[in-house]
């Protein structure tokens, strides 16, 4: 039951690749072509993979296609091993050869809608084929540095441009002091007790989210945040598990991208004869009556929020990271240290980070800090009345970032998280 929307990512990329320039456009055998090969050829495992197949194993081993795709003589395969799922190449090939319509209207549709109905999925082929993802316009705001743009409900994309407004009528001028750290942290409480009680499918919201952001609202909230205490937490929280990947081009072309299964393997469930595992994002419904109730043809909230900015010189950064609840509060960190204090943009994304609240695979709503910060500096924050836990010095709790800027004089930079499998690569 847990697999019971719609995928939608392949859509966005019908979607996607229509706003491309004809001139510009990479033909799709292209696009798929590394992910042909390297699903018939086989990947490398990373620790990573092979660490959190191990943990969710007892979870995982018994749903439909799982063993077959994920797991090697019935085990967790290890680092190093090389991991072949020649039925998604064959999959992707066919995609690249009819066309990503194929996925929602053709044969991999049938054979998807007949996968899950007899796994137990309300999912039908009638469903599949009604799909069409959305073009969207962002929500944007303008702080003192730049303007933002983020995704719309029912992302949880207002809540990380609310954190860095909010954070802006603070008149903060440091970093990684206390009212840097207290601020983002007191505005992501804010941010996150209006998001829990009214975001959701964005046809069910009793306002439009662009409201939330508008700056006599932004100016109370800020007025609430308490330089020398902190408000008393937890609020219910979110959660989630996420890629992001951002590019830049020479023509003036900057994407910022992200997508997720929402566990770490979704819902599990993988049809083997296509190698398409399904993702689980309909276990963000709710059952109490509001925007994000379960009901026919609604969205269920989600986690995912990719994030533009255009500073005021002229640089336009996109960033993002994984990690659910701690998203935005990911994003803040990068973008602040960055563009508001000055940081090398490797070094924002590489500094000590924090959590507020829960994320994937946590039961604790504490103040999680990184062990690298200053003892007096997390001293001072216990002192205020944050509930502090020390998490490890480079701990996947604080999400994996990533950052890609362009400035005006065509220099690119970009910076990957040491906390995680990811790279920054020019071609």
């Amino acid at each position: 039951m847990a697999a019971l929307t719609v995928p939608g990512t392949i859509d966005g990329w019908v979607k996607a690749l229509a706003l491309v320039p004809e001139r510009r456009r990479m033909p799709l055998k292209d696009l798929l072509g590394t992910a042909i090969s390297q699903a018939r050829n086989g990947i490398a495992v990373t620790g990573n993979q092979s660490r959190t197949t191990t943990e969710k194993l007892d979870g995982l081993r018994d749903v439909p296609g799982f063993a077959q795709t994920y797991l090697v003589g019935g085990k967790p395969p290890a680092p190093g091993h090389r991991l072949r799922q020649s039925a998604l190449g064959d999959t992707l090939a066919s995609l690249a050869e009819t066309g990503l319509d194929d996925f929602y209207r053709g044969d991999i549709a049938k054979t998807h809608a007949a996968f899950l109905e007899g796994e137990g999925s309300p999912l039908r082929f009638e469903d599949l084929n009604a799909f069409s993802a959305d073009l969207v316009t962002p929500l944007t705001t303008q702080i003192g540095a730049g303007h933002l743009w983020n995704m719309t409900p029912p992302t949880q994309g207002i809540s990380s441009l609310m954190i860095l407004a909010i954070f802006d009528h603070l008149g903060v001028t440091n970093a990684e002091g206390f009212a840097h750290l207290h601020g983002l942290v007191e505005a992501t409480k804010q941010a996150f007790i209006q998001r829990n009680a009214e975001l959701g499918d964005p046809d069910f919201m009793e306002r439009p989210a662009q409201d939330w952001l508008h700056t006599d609202h932004i100016d109370t909230l800020a007025s609430r945040i308490d330089p020398a205490r902190a408000l008393p937490w937890p609020h219910p929280a979110k959660t989630g598990d996420t890629i992001w990947m951002g590019a830049a081009d020479a023509e003036g072309t900057v994407v910022s991208f992200i997508q997720s299964v929402f566990w770490e393997f979704g819902s599990g469930l993988t049809c083997t004869d296509t190698g398409v595992f399904f993702q689980n994002r309909g276990a963000g419904f709710s059952l109490d009556p509001g925007p994000n109730q379960l009901r026919p043809r609604a969205r269920p909230f989600h986690t995912l929020n990719p994030a533009l900015a255009a500073l005021n010189d002229g640089r336009i950064m996109a960033y993002g990271t994984m990690g659910g609840e701690g998203q935005p509060q990911t994003q803040a960190a990068v973008f602040t240290r960055y563009a508001l204090f000055g940081q090398d943009l490797q070094e924002a994304v590489s500094a000590p980070r924090w959590l507020l609240g829960k994320t994937w695979g946590e039961i604790t709503t504490t103040l999680k800090l990184e062990d690298r910060f200053d003892p007096s500096l997390v001293a001072g924050l216990r002192a205020v009345g944050h509930d502090i836990e020390m998490i490890a010095p480079w701990s996947d709790l604080a999400g994996h970032a990533g950052a890609v800027v362009q400035h005006r004089s065509g220099l690119m930079e970009a910076a990957s998280d040491p906390r995680a499998d990811g790279a920054a690569l020019a071609f």
